[in-house]
Order: structure tokens, then sequence, then C-alpha cells
């Protein structure tokens, strides 16, 4: 098992989503608005292809640290693939799915987390 905090691994898979092109990536702490995990990942991206990318980049990053997945859906139709790590939940969304449910605006009220390339975009 990892020695990583929570925080970590939500932005460990961020960074693996950022590794092949993810757009949009927001790390939203939930733990204080929900009791299904800590933390949300949430990403774009503009194919099922790069979708299906993404999904295994993260999973394969996490899997190095010995973090596994409970359940990973959506991997054949590739239009929202849910990732669940027990108090992290990775959502790769194709960019159309993602603006028609709008996660951001139903979860308005977390914190948004900054990365290290968010904090240098500043």
């Amino acid at each position: 098992m990892s020695d990583l905090s929570i925080k970590d691994i939500a932005l460990l898979a961020a960074d693996a989503a950022d590794d092949k092109k993810a757009e949009d990536i927001d790390v939203l702490n939930v733990q204080d608005l929900t009791v299904i995990a800590d933390y949300f990942v949430i990403c774009s991206a503009n194919s099922d292809q790069q979708v299906r990318a993404i999904a295994r980049s993260i999973d394969d990053k996490l899997s190095e640290k010995g973090i596994e997945p409970k359940k990973i859906a959506g991997m054949n139709d590739a239009r929202w693939v849910l990732m669940d790590y027990a108090d992290v939940i990775v959502h790769v969304f194709h960019k159309r799915e993602r603006e028609y449910y709008d996660l951001e605006r139903l979860w308005s009220d977390a914190e948004k987390i900054l990365r290290q390339e968010d904090k240098e975009d500043e």
C-alpha cells in the first residue's frame, strides 16, 4: 500500500491525466460535502481514444504506487470513465459529456485544489 496522502493520490491522478494532454483538469476537495469520497478529479478529452488513454495513464501511475481501483466503469463507450479509488473518484469525460453533466456546478461548494502547474500559471 502507498504512503501517499489522499490529496497526493488525487494530485498524482491529475498529473497522470495531464501527461496524456487532458484538458480542464480540476481537483475538488469534497470531503465536507459528501461521504462518497474526499476528492474528485475531473478532466476532459477530445476523443474516445484520448479518454481511454487518460484513464489507462491514471491507472498505470497509481498502480505503480500500489494504489488499485475498486472499480473502473465506462471504458467501453469512453464517453465518461469513472475510476473509483475509494477516497478519490476520477471522472474522465469526453468534452461534450462534461459540458452536459457539469459536475463542477453540482459540486460548486467544493474547494478547488491548485496543482503545481496551476500555481506556475498564476
